[in-house]
């Protein structure tokens, strides 16, 4: 079934192609109650990979303890076969292991612009944890794989509120010099607003790191996410983080409700004759593989598309 399609009008002031990154099987489902059997797992990723999402982050290898909804991530990787070119996230060496030992070909790692969350999340400080960081993706690297960095309260923290743009440029730096190949900005609240997201993105052209090597992430907890990809479109930004059907948010941060769903980003992105490669139809199916699961609501795009 082909649904309605987005008329297209094109805007010169924006790139012609973008690369969208999917993170609904990691970033999405860990922050989900409802624990997903693998093979559930395996086949949302296998759908998102054949809707042709070029990055779909497939697991992580962080504590059962911490975050159980990942627990298998050895088991979905080992049926993922040769699909295990996709990345999975990292939070250390003991993680980097498992990752190797999967045969893992590309891992992400992370950091914090604030301290209060880099003690929540890893309990250590900023600083340690871009160190912890730096480290992990060295050894990466030695392994031959690819290493992309994240950053995480990049708009706005829960305990200690606004955050500086400079604060969030230094750790992308730091993540850039240890060898990160992009650095994808996390707004894990939700709080980001059009010009903020200029402002930020200006502070690290400032600081040096090109516009080819940064993404944005967006959750959409007070509706911004759409606006905010514009804004990110008009100051260069040519890679964005999605994650189907909408599921996740951040199980560290409660404040926040939900990742962009894919289906809007490419909805916005394709209307606006931007090319993705990607089967904006195929993406929406996956979608209702998941939410269906999960029983959640359908994203906004796969309603009004009649799915």
């Amino acid at each position: 079934m082909t649904g309605p399609r987005p008329a297209v009008y094109r805007d010169q002031d924006f790139p012609q192609d973008v690369v969208v990154y999917e993170v609904g099987p990691r970033d999405g489902l860990q922050a989900e109650a409802t624990l997903v059997p693998t093979d559930v797992k395996v086949r949302f990723i296998k759908e998102l990979v054949g809707a042709g999402l070029p990055l779909v982050e497939a697991t992580s290898f962080v504590s059962p303890k911490w975050v159980p909804q990942l627990a298998d991530a050895q088991e979905v990787l080992a049926e993922l076969g040769d699909l295990i070119r996709h990345p999975v996230l990292v939070p250390n060496m003991r993680g980097l292991e498992r990752a190797r030992e999967s045969g893992v070909k590309s891992i992400a790692v992370f950091a914090s612009a604030t301290e209060t969350f880099a003690h929540r999340n890893l309990n250590a400080g900023r600083t340690a944890v871009c160190e912890m960081a730096a480290e992990v993706a060295a050894e990466a690297l030695r392994s031959g794989m690819t290493v992309r960095g994240y950053v995480s309260m990049c708009f706005g923290d829960p305990w200690e509120g606004a955050v500086e743009t400079k604060a969030v440029a230094d750790v992308s730096r730091q993540l850039l010099d240890a060898g990160c190949y992009e650095i994808s900005l996390g707004d894990t609240i939700g709080v980001a607003t059009a010009a903020h997201v200029t402002a930020l993105v200006n502070e690290h052209v400032a600081a040096g790191v090109p516009l080819n090597r940064l993404a944005l992430h967006f959750h959409d907890t007070y509706g911004q996410g759409l606006s905010n990809v514009l804004a990110g479109l008009r100051a260069g930004i040519t890679c964005f983080d999605a994650s189907t059907g909408g599921i996740g948010g951040c199980p560290f941060a409660g404040s926040a409700t939900g990742n962009l769903a894919m289906e809007e980003l490419l909805w916005l992105l394709h209307g606006l004759g931007i090319s993705t490669g990607v089967d904006l139809d195929a993406v929406v199916r996956a979608g209702q593989t998941i939410t269906d699961f999960l029983g959640r609501p359908r994203s906004r795009i796969a309603m009004a598309m009649g799915h």
